[in-house]
């Protein structure tokens, strides 16, 4: 199975700043890689593996963590073929 890279965009009002922490899906096919909260724009952009959206999407809403937006993202650094 091939794994994709998904940018996971979520607007958050907490006020949580950097100690929320976004739950980690369950699904065997999904790997959260990385979260970054941007609190000035209450935005939180999670770095996502998966098969294709609907399934990054949908496991993220299993753990009650519903995405506003789930796009495919291309990574830039590390260079080359790392993962």
């Amino acid at each position: 199975m091939t794994r994709r890279l998904f940018a996971v965009e979520r607007y958050d009002d907490s006020g949580g700043g950097s100690t929320w922490r976004p739950p980690v899906p369950v699904a065997a096919t999904v790997r959260l890689v990385a979260a970054v909260h941007l609190p000035a724009d209450e935005v939180v952009l999670v770095f996502v593996e998966g098969p294709d959206a609907d399934v990054v999407a949908e496991a993220l809403a299993e753990v009650g963590w519903p995405a506003h937006r789930v796009n495919l993202a291309v990574r830039l650094y590390p260079w080359g073929d790392q993962k």
